[in-house]
């Protein structure tokens, strides 16, 4: 039978501090563990103070173990996000790009929606009879500058009447076929319109440049009163155009001409409206007003 090793380390002083240390250690260990539990029976406040001592110096070992911890149990996680990456970048990609023209259309009807009311607060505003139509074409490299209308005689639409859209005057009807009708343009050479600068009513004729542009010259003598900037209005003189409708910005000043852009632009414009001439508009009776029956001076109506 063999002998039992020995517990004592012999002469290994290496052996000799190690197993006097773990004595010690124990020792010590011992002594503050029983110095805890009398601290903690007899003076309860005094052990939770060293509580809370404890607590804020053992803090930052306890968050880097929480992080290692959770570091190391999320590897799996890591390795498979990685490993599926090129997949699901892909994905969001294609979902990006389909937010992304949803996002477009989005503000494309957002913008429309803002024209359409824009054009029924027109409407609603003015109480003379008006027909709402389309604008499906206008000419842009020829001299004489059209448009054409997706309304006609059958309509009610009628040479002569002016055509407006949300952003300001358009033209004047033309010609009409039964579902169509001319309109002629701001900027064309044979448009004239009486306007006004809209600050202080300085009366001026706009003239189409034939070009996209107007030329504007004030009725009064002198020196040219406008300068780039100057809002123009219809003057409601002609008994065409109703007054205050916006027709042009002035862009530049030569001599005794003002030159300006009109405010709506056919090309950019797909609903306008179709009044009837001012002058009618004003000079109209209310059909729902009928005229007293007008009986002689000094002959009473027998019942």
């Amino acid at each position: 039978m063999a002998r039992p090793p020995s517990r004592r380390p012999g002469i290994n002083r290496k052996a000799q501090y190690s197993l006097f240390a773990s004595y010690v250690v124990a020792v010590v260990g011992a002594v503050a563990g029983l110095l805890l539990v009398v601290i903690a029976i007899f003076d309860p406040t005094g052990f939770a103070g060293l509580r809370t001592v404890t607590a804020e110096v053992t803090r930052p070992i306890s968050v880097g173990l929480k992080n290692m911890v959770s570091g190391i149990s999320s590897v799996d996680e890591v390795l498979a996000a990685y490993w599926r990456a090129g997949s699901q970048n892909v994905s969001l990609r294609r979902q990006v790009e389909s937010d992304r023209n949803r996002i477009i259309e989005a503000r494309a009807i957002a913008q429309e929606n803002a024209r359409l009311k824009r054009l029924l607060k027109l409407v609603d505003e003015d109480q003379s009879d008006l027909l709402t139509a389309r604008l499906i074409s206008s000419s842009s490299g020829s001299t004489r500058r059209f448009a054409r209308l997706n309304a006609g005689r059958w309509q009610g639409v009628r040479p002569g009447m002016p055509v407006r859209a949300a952003e300001g005057l358009v033209g004047r009807i033309d010609s009409t076929t039964p579902n169509t009708s001319e309109v002629l343009l701001l900027t064309d050479t044979g448009n004239i319109v009486p306007v006004r600068r809209a600050n202080d009513s300085v009366p001026a004729i706009s003239t189409g440049g034939g070009d996209g542009s107007l030329e504007i010259r004030a009725l009064s003598a002198g020196r040219n009163p406008f300068k780039p900037g100057d809002l123009l209005v219809t003057s409601g003189i002609g008994g065409i155009y109703q007054p205050n409708i916006p027709v042009a910005v002035v862009v530049r000043v030569q001599g005794e001409i003002a030159w300006g852009f009109p405010l709506a632009n056919p090309s950019r414009i797909d609903a306008v409206v179709v009044e009837r001439a001012f002058e009618e508009v004003v000079t109209r009776q209310d059909p729902a007003v009928t005229p007293a029956e007008e009986t002689p001076s000094g002959n009473a109506s027998a019942p």
